[in-house]
């Protein structure tokens, strides 16, 4: 047996290290095309989390998102100032600060998934329909078993 049998499969051949160069790759993508909505791939998360009503202070957020606190203020207050979702006061906890979509926050939202889906076209141009179909099945079943948050 020589010594390059013995090894073990190459890091590059492992699904682990192609997932975290596509995802490096994807993630740059995604940053440029919403960059001129004055937006990053976070603050989608947040829209996201928003939207979907799974969490509503802050701290329901940042534990959703998987992120600490102090950045759902930062990404919150950027947010705010674009209109995009509103803090309103909890009238049964004064201290809680609750997290609602405006509608220009839905626009930034579809106009984010509409970024998503351009990027979607330009990673898997060179793959047939169906394959690209079988790709994103086979993407959101490890998503779904897995502990990522805010999916």
């Amino acid at each position: 047996m020589t010594d390059a049998e013995s090894l073990p499969e190459p890091l590059p051949g492992t699904l682990t290290f192609q997932l975290v160069v596509l995802g490096a790759i994807a993630t740059d993508r995604f940053a440029d095309a919403l960059a001129p909505l004055r937006l990053k791939p976070k603050h989608a998360g947040l829209l996201t989390v928003v939207s979907r009503g799974r969490a509503a202070s802050q701290l329901e957020v940042a534990t959703t998102m998987g992120v600490v606190p102090s950045l759902v203020v930062a990404l919150a207050d950027h947010l705010v100032g674009l209109g995009a979702i509103e803090r309103v006061r909890d009238p049964a906890d004064r201290r809680r600060q609750v997290l609602t979509l405006t509608g220009e926050g839905r626009r930034l939202l579809a106009e984010c998934a509409a970024a998503a889906r351009s990027v979607d076209d330009q990673l898997a141009a060179s793959l047939p329909p169906r394959e690209r179909g079988d790709l994103a099945r086979s993407l959101g079943a490890l998503t779904d078993h897995s502990s990522a948050p805010a999916h």
